[in-house]
């Protein structure tokens, strides 16, 4: 058996194919990296329109039990206990030592007979850990993965219009918000939500019914099918982190920027794993930081690319970096000692065993433009 026949597939596999998808390894699926549009213009098209990206690669499962948010607190340093129904929350899971398992969605849903239920939304190729993780962990609650349901993501300025010709109340959700609803009689489970820094929303659906509902988007004249190269310079755009690149086991929310997913409650109670560290950090600072980088020239700097100051001593590295196609420009994330972190701190970047001058610069690159109701 080849490479490419060991690779899962999605329910939108042929779809793919016959739109012309390059179709790529990823996560241990066949997955699409670009159609023939081509990434720049994917991109740039989402940014001014809409894009569907197919998920579904990406773990979904429902956590169920009494005090469900506060178990679930043990493992997470977010606030799930004041998650309102109907409401989702991004959040991490940790270890012992402060350090990312991974990042997920947790969302309580709102209709009846959920109220102790969370729903969950996973990376792809850290689901299966993600799931054992949390079943080990909570052995009080059950947990049900969602193996049938596929995921896709409608993003950019013009998603919500296209969808509320479907699901009208679609258009009225709050950002980070989460429905049910039908889709020309399809159940789909909406949130208002996604990975490229534009309005947009991820639709949970029965596999069987993927298709034909990604058919149905893809005729609207605003959208078009947007592959794993676009989402991912459109993520970095927006200054939003690929787990096991800018975060993994290694590095804590405050390191990774990410101290606003400790909720204030959970600052002052502890209680998640790593707390103490974390909690010091808090108070301390942490002794390096993800930060925007900005490469001068056109050049870009990708991952692993070393980082140092103007005295040649190594700062860090980057951890993503590619060409910026809204900003027209090489664009970059990484770590650097904290002392080094302020916003146009000039660096220096170690491109093909050749020095290339860059600073620190604010993230995101591309304004974030998410629904506000």
């Amino acid at each position: 058996m080849s490479e490419t026949e060991q690779l899962k597939t999605t329910p939108l596999d042929a779809l793919h194919r016959s739109l012309g998808g390059k179709m790529v390894p990823f996560a241990g699926y066949a997955m699409p990296v670009q159609y023939p549009l081509g990434v720049l213009k994917e991109h740039l098209h989402t940014r001014a329109a809409a894009g569907l990206f197919d998920v579904s690669h990406m773990g979904q499962g429902e956590l169920t039990g009494a005090d469900i948010d506060t178990a679930l607190e043990t493992l997470v340093p977010g606030d799930i206990r004041g998650l309102k129904p109907g409401h989702i929350r991004y959040t991490v899971l940790l270890n012992n030592d402060g350090g990312i398992i991974d990042d997920l969605m947790v969302t309580r849903p709102a209709e009846p007979g959920k109220e102790n239920t969370l729903y969950l939304v996973v990376n792809a190729a850290c689901k299966d850990a993600d799931f054992a993780h949390i079943a080990a962990k909570l052995p009080q609650a059950k947990l049900v993965r969602h193996e049938t349901a596929a995921l896709l993501a409608l993003q950019g300025p013009q998603a919500a219009s296209v969808l509320g010709r479907f699901i009208p109340t679609a258009a009225t959700m709050g950002f980070m918000t989460s429905i049910i609803a039908e889709f020309e009689d399809v159940p789909v489970r909406l949130f208002r939500s996604g990975y490229t820094g534009e309005d947009g929303y991820e639709i949970s659906i029965p596999a069987t019914s993927t298709e034909k509902v990604a058919r149905a988007l893809l005729a609207q004249p605003e959208v078009q099918p947007i592959g794993l190269g676009a989402r991912d310079s459109l993520r970095l755009e927006a200054g939003l982190c690929l787990y096991g690149s800018d975060i993994d086991t290694k590095t804590t929310p405050v390191e990774a920027n990410l101290s606003w997913v400790i909720g204030k409650r959970r600052r002052a109670e502890g209680g998640f794993p790593g707390a103490k560290k974390i909690l010091d950090q808090l108070a301390s600072g942490p002794p390096r930081l993800r930060v925007g980088i900005q490469p001068e020239g056109r050049a870009p700097a990708r991952s692993h690319t070393e980082v140092r100051d103007e005295q040649e001593h190594t700062l860090g590295e980057i951890t993503s970096g590619g060409f910026g196609p809204s900003v027209n420009g090489p664009v970059a994330m990484g770590y650097v000692e904290t002392a080094f972190a302020k916003e146009g701190t000039p660096l220096t970047l170690i491109v093909r065993n050749q020095a290339m001058p860059a600073r620190v610069a604010k993230l995101p690159f591309a304004p974030h433009r998410y629904f506000k109701s």
